[in-house]
């Protein structure tokens, strides 16, 4: 059943599926980054968003290849968490590595939110 529901995946689909893998992929790593220096990168707030984010953008990602009827409403959500995400790391300016991270939330929320626009 799986392969018929790809079969349907538009160009924009995948493009956001991919934005939303690399975004989850980026939160986890920094989350794993921010672990292991510890002090100032151990903020509650913005480990919350890493994880809620990474998680989001997994559940982004099945919903689409899924072909789910909730698709449009989770991408939009989607959108949502990964802009705070990049606002909670953008407070750390001074760390590429932080930067890098709020780099793919941006580019993963706007990819979400151009699936709004997407006919079903």
């Amino acid at each position: 059943m799986m392969m018929m529901m790809t079969e349907s995946i538009t160009t924009d689909m995948q493009t956001s599926m991919n934005l939303c893998m690399e975004c989850q992929k980026k939160c986890m790593e920094t989350m794993t980054y921010c672990m292991s220096k510890g002090g100032k990168y151990m903020d509650t707030t913005m480990m919350s968003m890493l994880r809620d984010c990474a998680e989001m953008c997994m559940m982004c990602m099945n919903m689409m290849m899924g072909g789910s009827e909730f698709t449009e409403r989770t991408c939009m959500l989607c959108a949502e968490m990964c802009d705070r995400c990049a606002a909670a790391c953008g407070k750390m300016k001074d760390d590429s590595k932080i930067m890098e991270c709020a780099a793919a939330c941006r580019k993963c929320a706007e990819a979400c939110r151009s699936m709004q626009m997407t006919p079903a």
